[in-house]
C-alpha cells in the first residue's frame, strides 16, 4: 500500500517562534511600557477628532492594563508560570490593529457619506467617525478581555473526559477493559489541573494507564523543582493502575532528562519494543516508539518491530504523534493512541486548529479517525505549550481518554460515562474543572 503524503507544515516558524518569544519573555512587563502606549495611541490616531482620539486611547490604555495585570497574577495564584510579556505584547498589537482599522475603516464610510451629500466639501485626511464608533470599540475590546480571561484562567483547567468505545473480535475476555489515556502532561508546577487529573483518574477507576509523552513543559526540562514535581505525579497515577509509557517530542522529553524521571517508579517504559499483557482474559499486544524529529525514520523502526497482516492480539501503537497512522493502518495496527497537537490549542471556530505541530498539519489535528481497519485517536492533551507562548487554550480544553475495549458491544453497556464530581475527593473542585456530569461516548470497531 502506498503511504499517504505529508502535506508540509510550519513547524520550523512555530520553532523559531518560540524561540523568539523566549527572548520577548526575559524582559521585565514594565520595561515595555513606552511600547505598549505608543500601540495605544497609533491605534487611536485614524479616529481624527481630539475628543474621539482620546476616548479610543484610554479605552486601549485601560485594556491592555487589565491584561498585564491579568497575566501577571496568573502565576501569583498557581495557576500558569509562564512570561507576561509575549502574551502582553500581542494583545496589545491585535488590539492596536483592529481599533486602527475599524477607525479607518468607519473614517472612510463618513468621507463617503460627507463627498455623497457634499461633493464640494474638501474632507480631512482622517474623518472622525461617529461616537457609535467609539461604542463599538470598546465592545470589541471588552470581548477580547473576556475571551483572554476565559482562555487563560479557565479552559486551560476545564479538564475533560473523552469516553472511546472500542470493540474487536480479537478481544476475547466478558468483561470491557478500561485504559486511561493521558498525553502531553507539559508540568511546569502544581496547578488546579495536575490535582484535578490525579482525582479524575483514580475516579475512574482503569485498568490500565497509557502515557503518549511530553512529560515536562518544554520552559521547565532543566527546572529541578519541576522535574521533581512531574516525576511525584507520574508516580501517584502509576499507584492507580498499571502503567506504560513512551518518549514525546526530543526537545521536551530530552535523553538526559527522561530516564531520570522514571528511574525507580513502577512504570514501564516502551522505547522501540513489543511487550505483550493480558487482563481480563483480553491480550493486547503494545507497541512503543519512540518520537523523534523525522516520523519516517521512526516509521522504519516500526516497520522492524512490526510485520504486516493479522495477529491474534489486539495490538496498540503508543506513539506521540499522529505521524505514524497511515503506516499503523499498512501495518494492520488496531489502535494508534497520540497526541502532541494540543488540538490547536488555540482554535478559531468553524475552522479548528492553526498549528498542530503535525507533519499532516489539520489532518489529523483532534479526535476519532479510521483508516481501513485502523483506528487512531489524537487526545489533545492535559497541558500547554511552553517557552513565551501563552498559557492558554481555547476552544481546546485539556483531555483525558477512557477507551473501553471490549469484544463486541453490550446490551447493557453504557452509552455515556459518568464523570467524577468535586464530591469524589472530599475537597471543593478547582475553578474551572469539570463537574459531575455525563459524556457521550464515541465508538470505533476494529477488524
Amino acid at each position: 500500500m502506498k503511504a499517504d503524503p505529508a502535506p508540509v507544515q510550519p513547524s520550523g516558524l512555530l520553532h523559531l517562534a518560540l524561540l523568539t518569544s523566549e527572548i520577548l519573555g526575559r524582559i521585565p512587563p514594565l520595561s515595555i511600557a513606552p511600547a505598549l502606549a505608543g500601540m495605544a495611541a497609533i491605534g487611536a490616531w485614524p479616529w481624527g477628532e481630539p475628543s474621539l482620539q482620546a476616548a479610543v486611547g484610554l479605552c486601549l490604555a485601560v485594556a491592555i492594563l487589565g491584561d498585564g495585570i491579568s497575566l501577571a497574577l496568573l502565576p501569583r495564584k498557581g495557576r500558569s508560570f509562564g512570561p507576561v510579556t509575549p502574551p502582553l505584547l500581542a494583545l496589545a498589537l491585535l488590539r492596536a490593529a483592529l481599533a486602527f482599522g475599524l477607525g479607518m475603516a468607519l473614517g472612510q464610510e463618513h468621507v463617503g457619506a460627507t463627498l455623497a451629500v457634499a461633493p464640494l466639501a474638501v474632507a480631512p485626511l482622517a474623518v472622525a467617525p461617529t461616537t457609535v464608533g467609539v461604542i463599538l470599540t470598546i465592545v470589541l475590546q471588552a470581548g477580547i478581555t473576556a475571551l483572554q480571561i476565559y482562555a487563560t484562567w479557565v479552559e486551560p483547567f476545564r479538564l475533560t473526559v473523552t469516553p472511546l468505545e472500542f470493540t474487536s473480535p480479537k478481544l476475547q475476555g466478558g468483561e470491557p477493559l478500561r485504559v486511561l489515556h493521558l498525553s502531553d502532561i507539559h508540568f511546569e508546577g502544581w496547578t488546579p489541573r495536575e490535582r484535578r487529573l490525579l482525582e479524575v483518574a483514580r475516579a475512574l477507576s482503569p485498568d490500565l494507564i497509557f502515557l503518549t509523552g511530553d512529560y515536562l513543559n518544554l520552559s521547565s526540562v532543566d527546572h529541578g523543582p519541576a522535574r521533581q514535581g512531574v516525576r511525584d505525579l507520574l508516580a501517584e497515577l502509576a499507584t492507580v493502575a498499571p502503567t506504560y509509557a513512551v518518549i514525546g517530542s526530543p526537545p521536551v522529553d530530552r535523553p538526559d532528562v527522561v530516564p531520570q524521571i522514571f528511574a525507580g517508579l513502577p512504570i514501564t517504559w516502551l522505547v522501540d519494543e513489543v511487550t505483550e499483557v493480558e487482563v481480563k482474559g483480553h491480550r493486547l499486544r503494545l507497541i512503543g516508539i519512540r518520537c523523534t524529529a523525522d516520523h519516517r525514520r521512526d516509521g522504519e523502526r516500526l516497520r522492524q518491530l512490526c510485520s504486516a497482516g493479522f495477529h491474534p492480539a489486539l495490538q496498540i501503537l503508543l506513539y506521540h504523534s499522529p505521524d505514524l497512522f497511515p503506516l499503523a493502518a499498512e501495518l494492520g495496527i488496531d489502535l494508534h493512541l497520540a497526541g502532541h497537537t494540543h488540538g490547536g490549542q488555540l482554535r478559531l471556530p468553524l475552522f479548528g486548529a492553526l498549528v498542530t505541530s503535525s507533519a499532516f498539519w489539520k489532518r489529523y489535528e483532534a479526535g476519532l479517525y479510521r483508516k481501513g481497519a485502523s483506528t487512531l485517536y489524537v487526545s489533545r492533551g492535559i497541558g500547554v505549550e511552553g517557552k513565551g507562548a501563552p498559557r492558554a487554550r481555547f476552544l481546546a480544553p485539556p483531555e483525558v481518554v477512557l477507551v473501553l475495549l471490549a469484544r463486541r458491544p453490550a446490551l447493557n453497556a453504557p452509552t455515556e460515562v459518568a464523570l467524577p464530581g468535586p464530591q469524589a475527593s472530599g475537597r471543593p473542585s478547582p475553578t474551572g474543572s469539570v463537574g459531575a456530569g455525563r459524556r457521550p461516548a464515541q465508538r470505533a470497531q476494529g477488524g
